[in-house]
């Protein structure tokens, strides 16, 4: 009996081990950014910047609002992520749906379709030809329309929707409600903790896309990635170019800001989906 609870007492201390490694590895790079971003260029240059600021600054955040079209990219960046994740939602519910009923004819073979969909795909060019012929370049629905659908968020609902008892569904006919009320009615309100996951999944990936805006979108349409990619790219060209200590610094903590900039609102967003998260992940991966 006491070799048991000394095992289990290892046990218990080697998993505590591990998550706080996991989180110091997540948290650490984030700290470090965020002190470096409000770090004067003095203590930059003599690295006394690690995980706590260094003669506190907000140059670089000034630096950043005052870029022209800054805040035009967070709108667009907002509406990519919210009417993405809507649109998103909406067709892989009345997608899962009907797929999550072996009874129907066709399940199996569309249920193929869409993991093979999930291994292979044409590309970017055969995509950029398919999006050009549909008249969606330089327009917003370039980025709402093509990435609708994604197959793994796609089979978590699925999975979750063939846990929902049928019984349920068999009452709701007996009072006369129809396969839309049934929907609408019964199995969404009992789907919030999958829509919180594939919405979180969504939302996440509509955030940080910036390589379809490049592609797709003129200028005055880029999301908020996009823009603090160019101004990345800008800030460190002007510094390896100067060759200025300062100048670099500078670009150093412009850059800092910008990572911290694009992260804090998903973090910020993480917390209140995190139980709803948690319980649908864990459903839709172990009903299959």
């Amino acid at each position: 009996m006491s070799r048991v609870r000394s095992s289990s007492r290892l046990f218990t201390l080697v998993v505590y081990l591990v998550m706080i490694f996991t989180v110091a590895v997540c948290l650490i790079p984030l700290l470090y950014m965020a002190a470096l971003s409000i770090s004067s260029p003095k203590a930059i240059i003599n690295n006394e910047v690690f995980l706590i600021p260094k003669g506190i600054t907000f140059e670089s955040y000034a630096k950043i609002f005052t870029y022209p079209n800054f805040f035009r990219a967070y709108g667009n960046t907002f509406f990519y992520t919210f009417a993405g994740t809507a649109i998103s939602l909406a067709l892989m519910i009345v997608f899962a749906y009907p797929l999550s009923k072996p009874r129907l004819k066709g399940t199996r073979g569309v249920m193929k379709l869409v993991i093979f969909s999930m291994f292979f795909s044409g590309g970017l060019i055969p995509n950029y030809l398919l999006i050009s012929s549909l008249r969606l370049t330089n327009t917003r629905w370039a980025m709402l329309l093509p990435f609708a659908i994604n197959q793994f968020n796609l089979i978590l609902l699925i999975n979750f929707f063939k846990t929902i008892p049928a019984d349920l569904e068999e009452a709701a006919i007996i009072d006369g409600l129809d396969w839309m009320g049934i929907l609408l009615k019964i199995i969404l309100p009992l789907s919030g903790a999958a829509l919180a996951t594939v919405g979180l999944y969504t939302a996440v990936f509509f955030w940080n896309d910036w390589f379809h805006g490049l592609i797709y979108l003129k200028s005055s349409q880029f999301p908020v990635m996009l823009f603090l990619r160019n101004i990345v790219t800008g800030t460190s060209m002007v510094g390896d170019a100067a060759g200025a200590g300062d100048k670099s610094t500078i670009a150093i903590s412009i850059k800092s800001a910008v990572i911290v900039t694009s992260t804090l609102p998903i973090i910020v967003l993480y917390p209140f989906l995190q139980r709803y998260f948690v319980k649908g992940v864990m459903i839709g991966a172990v009903k299959g």
